[in-house]
C-alpha cells in the first residue's frame, strides 16, 4: 500500500508541475478570481451593502469557490482529455504505474489546486478586505468544499468521457460560466434573479456549493450544516462517476484530429 501511495505522491507533484507550465491554465485557475475580487471591491466600494455585509465578503468567498471549480471541472477534464488524445493515458498502461494511481493522481492534483485557489481567495480577503470568516462556520466550509470539489471532478472526468480534446474546453466554459451567472458567482448581495433563472440554478450543483459556501461568511446565518446542498452535491457526484464509467476510454478517440488511434471499445477504465 506505502508503495503505491508513494507512486501516487510522486504523480501528483508531477500533475502539479505541469499545472504551473500552463500560463493560462494557472491564470484562470488561480488569478483570474483574484482579479475579479479585486475589481468588484475597486467598483462596488467595500463599505457594507444593504444586506449588512461588504462587497468583499460576499465575492470572495463566492469566487473562492469559482476558482476550486475551475480546477476540479475545467482543468481536470481539459487536462485529461488532451492527455488522452495525444496517447499519454494509453501509454501510461505500460508503465509500472497503475491506471488507477495516474487517475487518484490527476484528481488529487485537482483537489489540491482547488483547495489553494480557495486558501489564497480568503488570505487575500482578510488581509486586504477585513474578510471575517465565522469559526463556527468552518465544519459548513469543510464538508460543502469536499462535496463540491468531489461533484466537479466526476462531472470533469465525465465530459472527458464523451467529447474529445477538442471540444472539451468549449463544452467546460460553455457549462460553467452561464451557471455561475446564474448561480451567484458574479451577482452580489442585493441583486435579485428571476424567479425561472433560480429555478434553473437550483436544479445544477453550482448553486449548491456557492450558497452555503457564501452564507458561511454572512453574520446571523445558521451554523447548521447544509445537508440538502451536501444531497444535491452527492447525487451530481453520482452522475459524474456512473457516466465517466460507462464511457471513459483509455485509447485516443478517433475524432481528435490526424493522427490519432483507433478508439477500443472495450478499454474502460480498470484498476
Amino acid at each position: 500500500m506505502s508503495k503505491h501511495l508513494a507512486k501516487v505522491l510522486r504523480q501528483i507533484r508531477f500533475e502539479n508541475r505541469t499545472f504551473w507550465r500552463n500560463p493560462a491554465a494557472a491564470f484562470f485557475t488561480i488569478l483570474f478570481p483574484l482579479m475579479m475580487l479585486l475589481i468588484f471591491a475597486t467598483v462596488f466600494g467595500n463599505e457594507p451593502t444593504g444586506v449588512g455585509v461588504t462587497t468583499a465578503q460576499f465575492y470572495a468567498p463566492a469566487l473562492a469557490v469559482f476558482g476550486a471549480v475551475s480546477a476540479a471541472y475545467t482543468s481536470l477534464a481539459i487536462g485529461t482529455a488532451i492527455a488522452r488524445d495525444q496517447g499519454v493515458l494509453k501509454r501510461v498502461r505500460g508503465t509500472p504505474l497503475p491506471p488507477w494511481a495516474y487517475m487518484t493522481a490527476r484528481i488529487g492534483s485537482s483537489v489540491w489546486l482547488a483547495a489553494l485557489s480557495i486558501v489564497l481567495m480568503l488570505a487575500v480577503g482578510m488581509v486586504f478586505y477585513d474578510l471575517q470568516i465565522r469559526t463556527e462556520q468552518i465544519p459548513t466550509l469543510i464538508l460543502t468544499f469536499i462535496a463540491g470539489v468531489a461533484a466537479f471532478a466526476a462531472l470533469g472526468l465525465a465530459i472527458t468521457a464523451v467529447a474529445s480534446a477538442d471540444s472539451v474546453p468549449a463544452i467546460t466554459n460553455a457549462t460553467l460560466l452561464p451557471l455561475a451567472f446564474i448561480s451567484g458567482v458574479f451577482f452580489g448581495p442585493n441583486s435579485e434573479m428571476p424567479t425561472w433563472l433560480d429555478r434553473i440554478a437550483d436544479f445544477f450543483p453550482l448553486k449548491h456549493f456557492v450558497e452555503p459556501f457564501v452564507n458561511a461568511f454572512i453574520p446571523g446565518t445558521s451554523a447548521d450544516i447544509p445537508w440538502t446542498d451536501i444531497a444535491w452535491l452527492g447525487g451530481w457526484l453520482a452522475v459524474g462517476i456512473v457516466i465517466a464509467l460507462l464511457f471513459f476510454r483509455w485509447d485516443p478517440r478517433t475524432d481528435s484530429g490526424p493522427g490519432i488511434g483507433r478508439r477500443n471499445r472495450n478499454d474502460r477504465i480498470t484498476v
